[in-house]
């Protein structure tokens, strides 16, 4: 037996002692048969448990021990929450994991999913190579252009919650924003294709270590690692009609998570081999990342959505927003 393989046996042993014998997520089923299951994911280190999970088979091998079946996975890579949510709405996805500003939008227009698990927390910033660009003043009504992932991305919640906490309008800068995925801003603002780019882990950490680059708009200060950035998200007709598979979806992020906490040397191992960071700095990006199954104001940024007009329909309480294994807030 590997090292790999013996702290999987042994987290999983820690796992069961943690759980209840026969404890479930969602109803009780009868025996259920081979299943199939299409998740998306997006691009950064907030996905790593994502990525243990799926590299690992750590959802497919929850299922089977649940019920004797074998599940099949499908993975998409996508570029953003809207994406994924536009998958959703034309029944191509089953689940997906985005930003948590996305996916309080897709509850509130009723696309038929709620959050079923929490992420993790990141680090974010804002960067430009623009010695002219010190403030949001500098940006405020010009033509400088800011890459994120998407209007209406967490990103984008993010800028809006750090012009509001400075005194500016929520909106103020959404007429510079450029759709980008995480890569492709970077490489923008490396190449100088556009003034700023807003981001997160690693690709923060890499910019920030660019001495040609500084910080801009200080959006750590209104929105940090401590709040939930990331989320998994899944079907309401999985919740309600296959409890199997989504316990295993629930317990295979779980596991994933907890792995991640406890063995982060292997972890990194793991995940640094689809970013192309060495395990050294794959450790130390991990290492500023929260990783959790547990929720940090989602409720509070749903009501800052809806209070700026991000959504149109007031998402209501916290339990509007998860089902009802989800703790947090």
């Amino acid at each position: 037996m590997t090292k790999m393989m013996k702290k999987m046996v042994a987290l999983g042993l820690t796992l069961m002692m943690a759980v209840p014998a026969g404890a479930v997520y969602a109803g009780e089923t009868e025996a259920a048969g081979d299943a199939e299951l299409s998740l998306a994911y997006q691009y950064g280190l907030g996905y790593a448990a994502v990525t243990i999970a799926q590299q690992e088979g750590l959802i497919e091998k929850a299922y089977k021990e649940a019920t004797g079946a074998d599940l099949t996975i499908t993975w998409n890579q996508m570029s953003s929450g809207a994406d994924i949510n536009t998958a959703i709405a034309s029944g191509d996805l089953d689940a997906g994991f985005m930003g948590v500003a996305p996916a309080i939008s897709g509850i509130s227009k009723e696309l038929g999913y709620k959050i079923f698990t929490n992420l993790c927390g990141q680090e974010h910033g804002m960067m430009t190579a623009d010695e002219s660009i010190q403030s949001f003043d500098d940006l405020i009504g010009s033509d400088n252009q800011i890459a994120l992932v998407n209007i209406g991305s967490i990103q984008h919640i993010m800028l809006a919650m750090a012009l509001d906490a400075q005194g500016y309008d929520a909106h103020a800068l959404d007429s510079n924003i450029v759709a980008m995925k995480h890569p492709d801003g970077m490489a923008a603002l490396l190449s100088g294709t556009v003034a700023a780019h807003l981001t997160s882990s690693p690709y923060i950490f890499q910019e920030q270590a660019d001495d040609t680059l500084h910080a801009v708009g200080d959006i750590d200060k209104s929105y940090s690692k401590d709040t939930t950035f990331l989320v998994g998200i899944a079907s309401e007709t999985i919740y309600e009609e296959n409890p199997a598979l989504y316990n295993a979806l629930v317990q295979g992020i779980a596991e994933g998570t907890a792995y991640l906490n406890e063995n982060l040397e292997d972890a990194a191992a793991i995940t640094s081999e689809f970013d192309g960071n060495s395990v050294e700095d794959e450790i130390e990006y991990l290492k500023k990342g929260s990783y959790s199954v547990e929720t940090t104001g989602v409720e509070e940024i749903a009501q800052f959505m809806f209070a700026n007009k991000f959504i149109d329909i007031d998402p209501g309480t916290y339990e509007n927003l998860v089902f009802e294994n989800v703790q947090g807030n």
